[in-house]
């Protein structure tokens, strides 16, 4: 479901370095959020998309379904009104007003049409382009009880960010029974199912440790972990970002 739309500038940020734990090691260069419904008929080319770009380990890449499309006929089973309002809060940044399924934001500064992986691998690299981008490493690692979180400290940099928690779901597979998608079954790829604030980050090192006990509920097994310019109103670039499966 795409409405007319211009093409937006990219905004010039920072951007990340991050490092993976013990189970999925590497430097994750963008994290990509994809917002989606089950209730669109443009979005399975976009979710097949996202699980594709799932297996690589330099991306985060997450689904974000947004529920103002469920008057339809079909209510999305994964949707949060969170997550609608965080697509707005991008729009409400950018100053486009751009919102619409399906729609990938990069690195919190500029979207794409979600099923244009040309055009998702173009921002990712004009992104990575941008002065002091991929500069603060996150740190994930794993016990039997507790997620610890870790992140650097940047000396010189006047940064600071809110750092979030995102519980995930890697695989949810969903069959379809009325709306524009109806007798599909779809599956979702790194289902954000939460967001949970752990604290800021204001250029010191910083660390949380998280008991499993509150992370892992009915169907999670990974998380994601983002230090986000701004605020939940007023979202910016994405500094730091890593992620990790939890079984």
């Amino acid at each position: 479901m795409l409405p007319r739309r211009v093409e937006p500038a990219l905004l010039i940020a920072s951007f990340l370095i991050a490092t993976f734990a013990v189970a999925r090691a590497g430097e994750p260069r963008a994290v990509l959020e994809l917002f989606t419904s089950q209730g669109c008929s443009s979005c399975p080319p976009a979710d097949r998309l996202v699980g594709q770009l799932a297996k690589d380990p330099s991306l985060v890449a997450l689904s974000v379904p947004i529920d103002y499309w469920d008057y339809l006929g079909w209510r999305d089973t994964l949707a949060s009104p969170t997550h609608s309002a965080r697509q707005r809060a991008y729009a409400r940044v950018r100053g486009d007003g751009q919102v619409y399924t399906p729609q990938i934001v990069v690195d919190g500064a500029t979207d794409v049409l979600g099923s244009d992986q040309t055009a998702v691998e173009r921002a990712i690299a004009q992104i990575e382009q941008t002065s002091g981008a991929m500069s603060l490493p996150v740190m994930l690692s794993l016990n039997a009880s507790t997620l610890s979180v870790k992140i650097a400290s940047l000396a010189t940099s006047k940064q600071s960010g809110e750092v979030w928690l995102c519980p995930l779901a890697k695989s949810v597979p969903v069959v379809i029974g009325r709306g524009e998608n109806r007798g599909r079954t779809i599956t979702y790829h790194n289902v954000v199912r939460n967001w949970v604030k752990l604290g800021d980050w204001s250029g010191a090192q910083s660390s949380w440790d998280v008991p499993l006990s509150q992370i892992k509920a009915s169907g999670i097994d990974a998380a994601a972990i983002m230090v986000q310019e701004g605020t939940r109103d007023r979202p910016g670039v994405i500094l730091g970002a890593a992620y990790i499966p939890l079984q």
